[in-house]
């Protein structure tokens, strides 16, 4: 089963930090896997920056800043267990799309919800 994998971000935290405006603090993002059929499944997550991180020289104004910029951010804390627990709840998901499960209210035992009874 080939997945194909996007991620996206989907929101940003900021705040002033010293002489700097706008600085991000958390990011919102999800990472979608696609299979070949187009079942998919998404994991939402936030990764948490320190502001005391952030270097005042290498600064990127909050305006300037792009999804690939961000996403660099992102990409390298979500690595090891985390990574792999992700990849797998988005597989499960794909899995229950091929395989639904399907709620009734036939019960075996109660004719009159429309099941038979065999003897």
């Amino acid at each position: 089963m080939a997945i194909t994998y996007t991620w996206k971000v989907v929101g940003l935290r900021k705040k002033n930090v010293g002489d700097l405006s706008n600085v991000v603090i958390a990011v919102r993002w999800t990472k979608t896997g696609t299979d070949e059929n187009g079942n998919f499944g998404k994991w939402n997550g936030v990764t948490h920056l320190l502001s005391a991180d952030v270097d005042p020289n290498n600064f990127v104004d909050f305006n300037n800043l792009t999804e690939e910029i961000v996403l660099s951010w992102v990409k390298p804390t979500v690595v090891g267990q985390y990574e792999q627990h992700i990849r797998e709840v988005i597989e499960k998901e794909i899995a229950r799309q091929k395989n639904p499960e399907v709620e009734t209210t036939e019960l075996p035992w109660d004719p009159s919800t429309g099941a038979t009874e065999n003897t």
